[in-house]
């Protein structure tokens, strides 16, 4: 049943926000159901196994990257391709006998894949460091950091650390991976001589959120609850993430990129099902809008390995190319802001763990 409220506000969001403007509704519309490449080569109909296809002779050899989410969905078709081009895939997991079944797959895929299983709960600063001291010890680089693992939540629940749960994995989850793994990072690209490259997976319902409702106090404890709302703002705060550490690291002469992607709507069983529910006119137009699971996850992959990605961050993309984001996405002063009270609750969270 959660499935149901997390991906039907997407496909309506999509309409309502296309609908605004008639001509330009027609045009991507028709762009969008025709797969039309934009400036990459690629569109919405593209997978990742061809946007990666077309790496190869670029990809350099022995990359690591640890994906977050890769035990279902976008997540673990990333994993898969990742590791059909050659990549060594680190799987954080709160479930390890489900990762160990995605890596069976992969390996049944692909015998020489390298795939390191590790365990992790993205609502806990206490289990994300213990994963990462668990990865700093096994002394191997780091090139990608895929940010993809989502929580939606219907109802309010509270992290370990009395945060509402959707915020505290979604974006302070990551936000905490990132910062721990960042210098690792840091030290790989210039011991190397590759670009290392983190990717935020956040989403167009970012757009939905006004300014009076993005507020971090209320976000972390909030006195009324919505679940759609809850995601559509961690999904906001995954690319203010991004602008804010791009920032940071072009000062501090880096080479290591982050962006955000929006990986689009994916076709699943449940959508099928709740055809009943809503007209068949609705449903049409909502079903051709879906993509395969392959096509979710090509944006991902191609910003994590696409040569002509290079040198591009804190940009937003969806469909494999840039696209722009909500004003409150671009402004800077927010992202700022909000990277300034995320470090200050995670130092003090850190120095005080919850009773």
């Amino acid at each position: 049943m959660t499935l149901i409220y997390k991906w039907l506000p997407y496909i309506f969001e999509i309409l309502r926000s296309k609908v605004l403007n008639s001509v330009s509704f027609m045009k991507e519309t028709l762009k969008y159901l025709a797969g039309i490449t934009g400036p990459s080569g690629y569109g919405s109909k593209s997978t990742a196994e061809q946007v990666t296809q077309d790496c190869m002779g670029f990809i350099p050899s022995n990359l690591t990257a640890i994906v977050t989410g890769a035990t279902s969905g976008i997540g673990a078709e990333t994993a898969r391709v990742l590791a059909k081009r050659g990549v060594r895939i680190i799987i954080p997991a709160r479930d390890l006998r489900k990762a160990a079944r995605v890596k069976e797959g992969l390996l049944k895929e692909n015998p020489a894949a390298d795939v390191i299983l590790l365990e992790i709960d993205l609502s806990s600063f206490a289990s994300i460091q213990r994963f990462c001291s668990e990865f700093l010890s096994l002394g191997l680089p780091l090139h990608i950091l895929i940010n993809n693992a989502g929580k939606y939540s219907q109802k309010l629940e509270f992290s370990e650390d009395k945060i509402e749960i959707t915020f505290a994995t979604n974006y302070l989850g990551h936000f905490l991976l990132t910062e721990m793994l960042l210098e690792k990072m840091v030290e790989t690209a210039a011991e190397t001589g590759i670009q290392g490259r983190i990717v935020n997976v956040s989403s167009v319902i970012h757009s939905w959120v006004k300014r009076d409702n993005f507020c971090f106090r209320k976000m972390l404890s909030p006195k009324s609850y919505n679940g759609t709302r809850a995601y559509a703002q961690s999904k906001l705060a995954n690319i203010l993430h991004a602008k804010e550490l791009s920032r940071l690291l072009k000062g501090r002469k880096a080479n290591v990129t982050i962006n955000a992607v929006h990986p689009g709507i994916v076709k699943t069983g449940i959508i099928r099902e709740y055809k009943g529910f809503i007209t068949d006119s609705l449903f049409f137009m909502a079903s051709r809008l879906l993509k395969s699971i392959s096509q979710g996850a090509a944006t991902t992959c191609y910003t994590a390995l696409s040569p002509q990605m290079a040198g591009v961050s804190g940009k937003y993309f969806a469909d494999c190319n840039e696209r722009r984001c909500s004003a409150l996405a671009n402004n800077e002063i927010e992202a700022y802001k909000l990277w300034k009270r995320t470090k200050a609750l995670i130092h003090r969270r850190l120095l005080q763990p919850a009773s």
